[in-house]
């Protein structure tokens, strides 16, 4: 994936995770960035299926 391909998020984190990202980052080679499409690939489930009726229940919450 290119830059191109990819969306600025802007997120608040602790900063003490912060710096360890960081430098997990570094010990991987790889950018915060790498790090962070690793890891929410890892958490997120292969498929994630919304219904409509989930998608108006949550707009009356």
């Amino acid at each position: 994936m290119t830059n191109n391909e990819k969306q600025r998020v802007t997120l608040f984190l602790n900063p003490n995770l912060l710096k360890q990202a960081k430098a997990q980052a570094i010990v991987e080679g790889g950018s915060l960035t790498d790090l962070a499409e690793k890891a929410i690939t890892r958490y997120l489930p292969k498929e994630t299926i919304i219904k409509k009726a989930d998608i108006a229940k949550d707009r009356l919450s």
